[in-house]
């Protein structure tokens, strides 16, 4: 694999002083040799000031958080990292390569998690290039191969834990995103190690359940809603019971026998487990009447 070097290219601002006192000189050269009428002389002076004039095309621009990839006829040659005006072999190409952080969101791919269920997600990728010479030279077009490399990962993530947690299940894409981007960003970097990226961070942006199954989960997830809330309010009617019986026979307001206390907790769980307000009915004959 090509790994990156850094090389060192001199100032553009001192290469451009340097080159402009040569060519003032070659130019002193041309002249004094057109009126000395020395023809070997015109021609050296007019090969030196050709050369030169190429050297002018050495100049290029490295922009901050930019790098250039340097190739000399097709030989890696190195990697100019140094903002500001630089000169090198005017025969290198000099391709552009940001080094910025980036970002992009995927679009939402419609896969089935571990249980089956069609499910919608989509993710945002934050990445970099940390190594200019795997991202040029060992895949064809870096920011597509993050694309879809980062997409693959997401499906074959969606593919390895439910959309939400069941008995006996452990990690779910809706309950632990902690977790669940911690596993995204690491399989994505798995794929990128090759072209030189470093993924910074990766997290879910959009998870739901596929429109066709959406209205009978979420009648499931009402109906689980719906039977924990019972559960805790029934936890807590019978609790109240227990507290209240205990409290009429510590203080010995009244004595009630087993049919009686029955009764007193029906009514008592009807009164607290009941979602509409309850009508008291007065009693105006004796206890057991």
């Amino acid at each position: 694999m090509t790994r990156e070097i850094i090389r060192k290219v001199p100032s553009g601002y001192l290469m451009a002083v340097v080159i402009f006192i040569a060519e003032a000189a070659m130019i002193y050269w041309f002249v004094r040799s057109v009126q000395t009428y020395s023809m070997s002389g015109i021609i050296w002076a007019a090969i030196a000031m050709s050369l030169v004039f190429v050297l002018w095309f050495g100049f290029f621009m490295v922009h901050p958080n930019q790098a250039r990839v340097l190739q000399l006829f097709g030989a890696y040659a190195g990697t100019a990292r140094e903002p500001g005006l630089r000169w090198a072999n005017p025969f290198y190409t000099k391709k552009a390569v940001s080094v910025r952080i980036r970002n992009f969101e995927s679009g939402k791919l419609k896969v089935n998690d571990s249980r089956g269920s069609p499910i919608e997600i989509a993710a945002v990728v934050v990445w970099r290039v940390v190594d200019t010479a795997e991202a040029i030279f060992e895949v064809d077009d870096y920011e597509e191969f993050v694309t879809i490399q980062s997409e693959s990962a997401l499906r074959n993530l969606s593919t390895t834990y439910p959309y939400e947690p069941h008995e006996g299940d452990g990690v779910a894409l809706r309950s632990n995103p902690a977790e669940i981007a911690q596993a995204l960003r690491e399989e994505i970097q798995d794929r990128l190690e090759e072209a030189g990226v470093n993924v910074i961070e990766a997290r879910i942006s959009h998870l739901a359940y596929a429109p066709e199954i959406a209205n009978a989960m979420l009648r499931r997830q009402q109906a689980s809603a719906i039977i924990s809330a019972r559960s805790q309010i029934v936890a807590g009617a019978v609790g109240m019971v227990q507290m209240a019986l205990a409290q009429l026979d510590a203080e010995n307001i009244v004595e009630l026998d087993e049919e009686r206390k029955a009764a007193m907790v029906g009514n008592l769980l009807t009164v607290l487990c009941s979602e509409e307000s309850t009508q008291p009915v007065l009693n105006t004959g004796s206890l057991y009447s």
